[in-house]
């Protein structure tokens, strides 16, 4: 189990399920939140601008119709004590415009020259602005300057008894943007108080929502671990999720192998003490004979010898099949490939093993359906055959027959052995690849078999990831067929 340093380090690296739920969770709900604010923000922003814009436009339109009508241009000197009565009004207009909305407006000649400048600075001056030119050539221009705290747009003062409509002056005006940048400070202010109530219920709700989603996979880690200490031995069971029932059943598939092989490894354990076992005991009951008989004659010493020998071989035959297997369990066992041809390689096994069966007068032959290169480990490919081979002709009847076939396909090569023995059970086919297991236990020992044979042969054959099966009928014999690819591919 982890400590609660760990954990917070787990958590700060973003290691940890919990803190990832957390951290998308809260960036899904503030983030989107953020940008839905400030685009409000901005978008009242240019609204306003705009509605500000055209509104007082719309007035200064007016008043540029009203200096076509008065002649103002023409008319007006700012330096004259008398002035018509029309003069005074529109400056009158001009000055309410530009204190209503806090600003400045200048009327530009055709000559670039102000005639009126509301802030009484500019008159009699050259106005030559980019705005101004392109106002003069129609162009009606507004530019907002939110740093400035501004608005400033060109009108064209333009007659409308001309045929072209020509511009004859241009009214360059600038507002303040004072009840703009007021409202937004309010609207800034509230989407910042919604923005902090905002953070707190979405954080608050993150926290509680990814504990109640990684809840489960913490249940399954607690149960595992209570398992581990060995505080309860019971299945895990967590449905909260379908990936959780998928975790907790695949859990305890993997404790059931456990469970499977720990008990396969008690049980061979007590095999092989009682396998090794047996042969002491008869050797200690033959010693203590011999013992108890100090007058015995030198023929019933030699006899026991000859049985205590026997008994030895017998040891050695299973201490030598055990460490053959063992090394073929090591995790890292390596195979020696090579490219064999397995047809002369099964000819070399069956005509080491033809003596064995003329003795019991059993008819040993290979059908080779084709020829048949593979990349194999040739000592246990050999083994693989051998053990095969002679358990054919060991538990076989007299004048019986051992068929070997081998073929292949594009992928494997099968290599068959058949005999016409005496068959296995259907009840002991499950178990006969099971260490020092024996379908018939007093049988095996008069032929000298040790009950590892096939466990090895079967560990060979998966060393070559290939597959071994058995097809038998009491009274008919067995057959044994094993498949092995023809490139070996490794682990």
């Amino acid at each position: 189990m982890k400590t609660g340093l760990q954990k917070i380090w787990d958590v700060v690296r973003l290691r940890s399920l919990r803190a990832r739920i957390f951290l998308i969770l809260i960036l899904v709900g503030i983030v989107p939140n953020i940008i839905m604010e400030l685009v409000i923000v901005k978008t009242y922003e240019v609204k306003a601008v705009e509605q500000r814009s055209a509104t007082v436009q719309n007035q200064l339109m007016v008043l540029a119709n009203h200096l076509i009508a008065n002649e103002f241009l023409a008319s007006y000197n700012p330096n004259s004590p008398y002035k018509l009565e029309s003069h005074e009004i529109i400056e009158a207009e001009l000055d309410m415009l530009s204190n209503l909305y806090e600003g400045r407006v200048m009327i530009i000649g055709p000559n670039y020259k102000v005639i009126l400048d509301t802030y009484n600075i500019s008159e009699g001056r050259t106005m030559i602005s980019e705005e101004v030119v392109k106002c003069f050539r129609g162009e009606n221009i507004t530019n907002y300057d939110g740093e400035h705290g501004y608005i400033e747009m060109t009108t064209p003062i333009v007659s409308t008894t001309d045929a072209d409509n020509t511009v004859q002056g241009v009214m360059l005006t600038s507002i303040s943007d004072q009840t703009i940048t007021s409202t937004m400070r309010s609207l800034n202010r509230n989407a910042m108080a919604f923005e902090i109530i905002t953070i707190v219920m979405v954080v608050t709700f993150s926290f509680i929502v990814s504990g109640m989603l990684t809840g489960p996979f913490e249940r399954i880690t607690k149960a595992i671990a209570e398992l581990k200490a060995g505080y309860s031995n019971d299945p895990i069971s967590v449905k909260s999720y379908t990936e959780t029932v998928h975790i907790s059943d695949a859990f305890n598939q993997l404790q059931s192998r456990m469970k499977t092989v720990d008990d396969s490894r008690k049980e061979f354990v007590s095999n092989v003490s009682h396998e090794l076992k047996t042969p002491l005991t008869s050797m200690k009951v033959l010693a203590d004979s011999l013992i108890a008989q100090p007058d015995a004659p030198a023929e019933l010493y030699r006899e026991f010898m000859e049985d205590i020998a026997s008994e030895i071989d017998r040891e050695n035959s299973i201490i030598t099949d055990l460490l053959a297997l063992t090394k073929m369990d090591m995790s890292k066992q390596e195979l020696n490939i090579t490219s064999v041809n397995i047809g002369d390689l099964a000819e070399i096994i069956l005509k080491r093993l033809r003596p064995i069966a003329r003795k019991k007068d059993i008819e040993l032959t290979l059908e080779e359906k084709r020829e048949v290169i593979a990349d194999v480990d040739e000592v246990k490919m050999s083994l693989i055959m051998t053990n095969l081979v002679e358990n054919a002709i060991k538990y076989n009847k007299e004048h019986g027959s051992v068929n070997v076939t081998l073929d292949s396909d594009f992928q494997n090569f099968i290599f068959t052995v058949g005999d016409s023995g005496c068959g296995i059970p259907e009840e002991s086919l499950p178990f006969i690849f099971d260490r020092f297991y024996r379908v018939d236990k007093s049988h095996s020992r008069e032929i000298g078999g040790t009950g590892l044979g096939l466990a090895i042969t079967r560990s060979a054959v998966l060393l070559h990831r290939g597959t071994i099966g058995v097809v038998s009928e009491e009274g008919t014999g067995s057959t044994f067929t094993v498949t092995i690819p023809l490139n070996y591919t490794g682990a």
